[in-house]
């Protein structure tokens, strides 16, 4: 904000140089977190869900590999219009998976499209406190009864933990109004937004961790 004169967000929407980069970046900063998210949700039961929508999904590359392991899905990709407007960029087509992933320009923080389930990776740890509940308010107002989010993030664990989270939370204290969270603090998020907290899985390294919330 101080270099730059705006937020980041805001920036990149005004510069097309730079947004160009920051997606790139992105996508190449997706492939390891679809690997640990494919991991913490190995065993995940997946056959009641039937619709699947990633928020601020850049270009498809979760939810396309979490299609391809679970035939009886049908995802849209929520995100802004500048980062899904080159088409060639798209993992949908590259992945063939064009039939059953849909890219929907939209805004999160206005509403969201209804589906079974939801998943967001690296979203909530953008925005403050009041910003997340604004999301995840969307997304409980657009579920049906018994509809799912999973929230991917680098879980804060306790203070006697040494975790990459905690050194990420001092960079999202710099660029953004956002931050690091605990379970518990995901949990709460939940709450006020009238959802309900499951449970939290886990890849093997435990780097990031997928907290599971469901409207009643």
């Amino acid at each position: 904000m101080r270099e730059f004169g705006s937020r980041i967000f805001d920036y990149i929407s005004q510069n097309p140089e730079y947004r160009e980069v920051f997606n790139y970046a992105m996508s190449s900063y997706s492939a390891t977190h679809t690997r640990m998210v494919l991991e913490a949700l190995k065993e995940y039961d997946f056959s009641k869900i039937k619709s699947l929508c990633d928020i601020g999904g850049g270009h498809g590359h979760l939810i396309c590999n979490i299609l391809r392991d679970h035939p009886q899905l049908q995802g849209t990709v929520l995100e802004l219009e500048s980062t899904i407007n080159n088409k060639e960029l798209l993992w949908a087509e590259k992945m063939g998976m064009a039939d059953r992933c849909s890219y929907l320009a939209g805004d999160m923080f206005k509403e969201v499209p209804r589906s079974d389930a939801y998943i967001m990776k690296m979203i909530l740890h953008d925005w403050n406190d009041e910003e997340c509940v604004a999301i995840l308010s969307n997304i409980q107002k657009a579920s049906p009864p018994g509809g799912r989010v999973l929230i991917v993030e680098h879980v804060v664990p306790g203070h006697e933990t040494p975790h990459f989270s905690k050194l990420f939370d001092i960079h999202m204290m710099c660029a953004l109004t956002g931050r690091e969270r605990t379970e518990k603090e995901y949990a709460e998020l939940l709450e006020k937004a009238g959802l309900q907290y499951l449970q939290t899985h886990y890849p093997p390294s435990r780097t990031i961790g997928i907290v599971e919330g469901i409207k009643r």
